[in-house]
């Protein structure tokens, strides 16, 4: 923070280049958004007391440091930090304390959707707090009207993660609408999204604007989270297969197939090294959107030995990245883009386009579409 915005994206496109460049790979402009108010998902540690609880961090020395003006967040999610401030103030919810280990409310994640409605998800130590928030949750609902989905989050365990396995919901509702480029993606509280919407959109625009340029007859999404990639990839009666290990989030994946009308297009709960290793046939196309440690030597392997003639990567760890690519010389990177998903950090989201040696067709091509944002 404090690098002026153009150096910053300089520097990862830079360091992108640096891990992941080959001759005759054409790079697309970087996709830049805004610089400011635009993470819209705030993962809140709660400390303090409930008199005076903290939203944000904590120190070194495990004391809450208040982020609720941060200025990553845009105005109408900041907005909603001291109704929920006062919400544990009216319905005493004990922060956790970390060094005692006394306490329930651990975390507030809170994801504002880009039509400006929020979900929020209390992380706990236990159910003891539930009917306290049950009791107070018509009165957070007139105090916070954008609220659509809110849940309880179950924590038991002493550990560095943000949350557990068991979810409890709150409201009727079960999944935040995101509208995105006309798809409408159903979150629902275990689903993963990109927390910045607008940088995602480009991302999803490019994926599709690749997949229009090939024509692919099948599509493996993997890692597809609520179906981003492979609801943008649908066309027609092209055959579309989204891969997710979260439950939640091949949920709310199906129901956006659904409402769209693309019987074509099926999500599936596994885990997507599995899945591809087991399939006994390979797509045209696969779209893959890996956590950090990236695709692993299995899943790198089936790629580099199998018919799939191209391959879309989106990575946020370009070191990982490197790696796969290394591991999957028959793949060639054709295409490569660098998007600022995560502005006033070294962090960034890159997408490449790969194609099997030998090959033609579209990716062939050193030209293609770029899109810059903001």
């Amino acid at each position: 923070m404090g690098t002026p915005h153009a150096e910053q994206v300089a520097a990862k496109e830079e360091h992108c280049r640096g891990l992941v460049d080959r001759p005759g790979l054409h790079w697309l402009d970087p996709v830049i958004g805004p610089e400011s108010g635009f993470r819209t998902k705030a993962k809140m540690v709660v400390a303090g007391t409930a008199a005076r609880p903290t939203l944000g961090i904590l120190d070194p020395d495990g004391a809450g440091v208040d982020l609720s003006d941060c200025g990553l967040y845009p105005p109408d999610l900041r907005a909603a930090f001291p109704v929920l401030s006062e919400l544990v103030r009216r319905a005493d919810l004990v922060p956790y304390d970390v060094a005692r280990r006394t306490g329930e409310l651990k975390y507030l994640l809170v994801t504002q959707s880009p039509d400006g409605e929020l979900m929020v998800r209390f992380v706990l130590r236990s159910t003891e707090l539930l009917d306290r928030l049950r009791a107070h949750l018509p009165w957070l609902r007139r105090a916070l009207p954008r609220l659509v989905v809110a849940s309880v989050n179950l924590l038991p365990e002493h550990k560095a993660v943000l949350e557990g396995d068991r979810e409890i919901l709150l409201t009727e509702a079960a999944s935040l609408l995101m509208r995105v480029n006309g798809i409408t993606l159903h979150l629902r509280p275990q689903g993963f999204f990109q927390t910045n919407t607008e940088v995602a959109a480009a991302l999803y625009r490019q994926a599709r604007a690749w997949a229009g340029e090939l024509a692919p007859r099948s599509v493996w999404d993997l890692y597809c989270g609520v179906g981003g990639f492979a609801l943008h990839c649908a066309d027609g009666d092209r055959e579309v297969t989204g891969i997710e290990t979260s439950t939640e989030a091949v949920e709310g994946a199906r129901r956006s197939a659904r409402e769209a009308g693309l019987d074509s297009v099926r999500f599936h709960v596994g885990d997507a090294t599995v899945f591809a290793l087991g399939a006994g046939i390979a797509p045209e196309l696969v779209v893959v959107n890996p956590p950090r440690r990236g695709l692993g030597a299995d899943l790198s392997g089936w790629l580099e030995t199998s018919s799939v003639r191209h391959l879309v990567y989106s990575s946020c760890n370009a070191t990982s990245l490197a790696r796969d690519l290394a591991a999957m010389p028959s793949l060639v990177p054709r295409r490569a883009q660098v998007l600022d998903m995560f502005p006033q950090t070294p962090h960034y989201e890159a997408l490449v386009l790969l194609e099997r040696s030998g090959g033609t067709g579209a990716a062939s091509a050193t030209g293609g579409p770029s899109h810059r944002v903001g």
